[in-house]
């Protein structure tokens, strides 16, 4: 069978990873999780908020998924539709996705901005006051 061609490698991966898991080592009571599939889970309080999947169930794609309530996403979609997408599955509770890949050109500040929203919209009272008294 012809290996496929996904435009993006493990390169990319660790890029993606250190970049998000950077800001979300920021982030009051979160954890990083890497599963057996290669998925990278960002969670608070056991909840899962963000995370990156490299070729999820062979989609092809490097992407993020982030937590966001409707309004948000559609707005993000709209936005710019070349660099983000209703996340499939997740998509219908609001979760926006979002290309990782270089050929993306992925806009690393907003990423930033949405992982921490995704953040803000799971954790505690206290974690949010501790992460804005910073």
């Amino acid at each position: 069978m012809a290996e496929r061609e996904l435009g993006w490698g493990d390169d990319d991966v660790a890029v993606a990873r250190e970049r998000l898991g950077d800001v979300v080592a920021q982030l009051p009571e979160t954890v990083t999780e890497v599963d057996v599939y290669g998925n990278t889970g960002f969670f608070t309080r056991g909840r899962r908020f963000a995370w990156i999947l490299p070729d999820h169930h062979a989609d092809g794609r490097l992407a993020l998924w982030c937590k966001a309530d409707r309004h948000e996403q559609q707005a993000i979609v709209a936005r710019d539709p070349a660099r983000y997408f209703v996340a499939p599955y997740m998509g219908r509770f609001g979760w926006v996705g979002a290309h990782l890949d270089a050929a993306h050109d992925p806009d690393w500040d907003t990423l930033a901005e949405l992982v921490e929203q995704a953040w803000r919209s799971s954790a505690t009272k206290a974690a949010i006051a501790s992460f804005d008294a910073r």
